[in-house]
């Protein structure tokens, strides 16, 4: 199809563009014609696999006057690059059009995540007038879903998930008028001839009208029901949020006792904000980011009077909370009134589920009413989380919004390659030239659906950016499921060792490739010398990282067990100083054996197991109900109680300088100090343990700059007292502010580490 504008200029100069970068699925070649009849020019515009060509023509004053605006204007979605320019000749043209798209080689393809509703549609969808008015799938070319529903590129309808519904008459109008908001919108729909809601409950007869299914689900949920609703990237489970009875309910069929829950609030006030004021207290960085066009989660403090049920987050002082970033869920939070949980819809640890058949039959005893839509969603994008740490808004999990996230390369590869992370938080990355394109969020990967959407997502990477994949880069943990399948993949594999990654990672976002030394902390990790790391100096560069610094190695009992139940880490510590732990909750004595044997206690330098067993040792968490747990009330709980115990440091026969956590048993054991007392001094022990191992690595090397990377640095008070001390002491801080710094952000430093500079 060919969308035309007719002009009347006088025809002397002739220019052929290239334009790349975020191009596609932004409302650009729209915006180009616009902007080409605004200044009586000539030509038109195509779509090529992730680039935009443009002949333009006419006087060559207009002309440079386009080329200015053609950036300096632009979709405030998209992010162009002119990419090259030539004079050409003039063609025999009275019009500007849009041209049929030309499918050919992808490499400068990107793939535009899923966008929120944009302010004028949702005037449109709130106006009684319009012919929208109450459509949960109202979109134009500057808002709307796009990574989940591009079966691939060129990003042209016909290439989407919205093939399948034909435009009405007056939809057609809107995508062909040059003028229209909608032109060439491609997910582009309306109550007559796009997708719509049906609402389910087992047993009785399906809604199939949008308006009723949708007042059906209200009535649901004021009536106490836990819906699970279809949104943009996948479903949520849906109920009240100020319910404490409702709220259990929903953790006890799902089966997850405290992990905190993500709450949906309605968009309320001249900045949306007012109901964000009424049960959290955000400050001005977290209340930006509420409102940027990512919506993601983001961690807020508990407003102390907040009338949320106490369940929604035990144990720690934040929620996480999202404003509402799609049709639905605007009309749903608003129709409700309140705040709503709207949390994964998923089985423990897995991606988020998309089927609506494999909604009802595996969540069937979780949900009592399902909310679906006819619109198929071809790859899950579960939300994006953010903290505030150190100043800036760092992401947690990448996801809705803000995902397939590219990164540019320090350097260009000679092919391309695939790094597929690790095991835990896995997220993969698929790099050629000078690009890397981070997925979406998959989960851990130790079920069969996890397994399913990792493969797939691999697959539709590639196919989506045309690249054939020559090398795959692997965490050197032989047993993680990610690794398994690197060596059944047929493709030369590269190895790399998990916390090497996490400091290239780092190294790689800032385009550090001087010496530096990173701590680079978080639960395990597969080490060099076959133990498990986690509490470990790193120093060096990319592809050259030695280890200067870690902490006191003692055995685990239980090998794997110890992450979801701290017992055991405390328990080991008192064991390692030949002592018992007298409060211990759990019977030891079999256990010990086994430990004084080595039977399944592997010998790791963990600072995330020290974070468990001080978490037990203060009687918060002996056995864990999610990832992180322990340490997470640890954290909640701490406060200013001093700056507790030094740890002794010293080298080891290989030069290593460790630091001894014994002097920690004791101080968590003393009654005279609260608990709140003990965490702090904790937390405090551990920070001016990074200070003193990087004073003492620099008395022997030239270093300024420090990093801190993995899951530990999470934490934000840790993080914060850490940062302090060091640039107290003259270092250079650094700390991931684009990638997650925990597993999730692995799989691009396994790329800088395979292929350093």
């Amino acid at each position: 199809m060919i969308s035309t504008l007719t002009t009347s200029f006088r025809k002397n100069d002739a220019r052929r563009l290239i334009v790349t970068g975020q191009v596609q699925g932004v409302g650009f070649r729209p915006f180009i014609c616009r902007l080409a009849h605004e200044l009586n020019l000539s030509g038109w515009v195509l779509n090529r696999a992730g680039t935009v060509e443009i002949l333009i023509q006419g006087e060559p004053n207009r002309i440079d006057r386009f080329m200015e605006r053609l950036i300096d204007n632009a979709p405030p979605l998209s992010k162009p690059t002119l990419a090259s320019w030539q004079t050409a000749e003039p063609d025999d043209l009275d019009t500007f059009s849009i041209l049929d798209s030309i499918t050919e080689s992808a490499s400068a393809i990107h793939i535009p995540p899923d966008y929120y509703l944009c302010g004028d549609c949702l005037a449109e969808m709130s106006d009684p007038k319009q012919r929208r008015y109450r459509y949960p799938f109202i979109n134009c070319t500057q808002c709307g879903p796009r990574y989940t529903l591009i079966k691939k590129l060129p990003y042209d309808r016909v290439n989407t998930a919205m093939s399948e519904f034909e435009l009405c008459s007056d939809c057609r109008k809107e995508y062909e008028n040059r003028l229209d908001r909608r032109f060439h919108a491609q997910p582009l729909a309306c109550p007559l001839c796009g997708p719509s809601l049906t609402f389910h409950i087992a047993g009785e007869k399906t809604i199939s009208d949008t308006g009723k299914a949708l007042t059906a689900c209200i009535e649901a949920l004021r009536a106490g029901a836990i819906v699970a609703v279809k949104g943009v990237g996948g479903y949520h489970l849906i109920c009240d949020a100020s319910s404490e009875a409702i709220v259990q309910r929903l953790r006890e069929r799902k089966q997850r006792a405290r992990k905190p829950l993500a709450v949906l609030l309605p968009w309320r006030g001249p900045k949306g904000l007012t109901a964000v004021m009424e049960y959290a207290e955000p400050d001005p960085a977290e209340l930006t980011l509420l409102q940027d066009p990512l919506r993601p989660i983001v961690l807020v403090e508990k407003r102390n009077s907040s009338p949320l049920a106490e369940s929604v987050a035990p144990g720690i002082t934040e929620i996480g909370i999202m404003l509402p970033y799609s049709p639905l869920h605007h009309l749903l939070s608003a129709d409700f009134g309140g705040p709503l949980v709207a949390t994964s819809a998923n089985i423990s640890g897995e991606p988020v589920m998309t089927d609506g058949d494999e909604v009802e039959r595996r969540l069937s005893r979780v949900a009592d009413a399902f909310l679906h839509h006819n619109r198929p969603i071809l790859r899950p994008a579960d939300d994006g989380v953010f903290r505030k740490i150190a100043g800036s808004m760092r992401p947690i999990r990448l996801g809705r919004g803000c995902a397939p996230l590219e990164m540019t390369l320090p350097f260009t590869l000679q092919e391309p390659v695939l790094a597929v992370g690790g095991h835990m938080k896995n997220a993969i990355a698929l790099a050629w030239d000078d690009r890397a394109v981070i997925s979406p969020h998959i989960g851990d990967l130790g079920s069969r659906r996890s397994q399913e959407v990792f493969e797939q997502t691999i697959d539709e990477l590639a196919t989506l950016y045309g690249i054939s994949i020559r090398k795959v880069i692997r965490d050197a943990h032989p047993d993680y499921r990610s690794s398994r399948w690197a060596e059944q993949s047929g493709f030369p594999v590269t190895q790399v060792f998990h916390h090497h990654a996490h400091a290239s990672a780092l190294a790689g976002e800032y385009g550090l490739f001087e010496t530096m030394l990173v701590f680079t902390w978080d639960g395990t990790g597969y080490g060099e010398d076959g133990t498990i790391w986690g509490g470990e100096a790193l120093l060096g560069k990319p592809g050259e990282w030695r280890r200067a610094g870690s902490l006191k190695p003692f055995r685990i009992p239980g090998g794997d067990k110890v992450g979801r139940e701290p017992w055991r880490s405390a328990a080991a510590l008192f064991w390692e100083c030949g002592r018992e732990w007298q409060e211990c909750p759990f019977p030891t004595e079999l256990l010990k054996k086994a430990w004084q044997h080595e039977l399944n206690a592997p010998l790791c330098s963990s600072a995330g197991r020290l974070f468990d067993a001080a978490s037990a040792l203060l009687g918060l968490v002996s056995t864990a109900d999610y990832d992180g747990q322990a340490p997470m009330e640890l954290e909640a709980l701490s406060a200013d109680g001093g700056p507790g115990p030094m740890l002794p440091l010293a080298q080891d026969e290989n030069g290593i300088w460790r630091s001894d956590w014994t002097p920690l048993l004791a101080m968590l054991q003393n009654k005279k100090l609260s608990k709140q007392e003990r965490a702090g001094q904790f937390h405090a022990s551990l920070a001016e343990t990074i200070r003193g191992q990087a004073i003492r690595i620099r008395t022997t090397h030239r270093i300024d700059r420090i990093g801190l990377c993995g899951g530990v640095f999470q934490n934000k008070r840790l993080t914060e007292l850490a940062i302090n001390y060091l640039k107290q002491e003259g270092f250079e801080v650094y700390l991931p502010e684009r990638l997650p710094g925990n597993d999730a952000g692995i799989s691009y430093g396994q790329i800088i580490e395979a292929c350093p500079v």
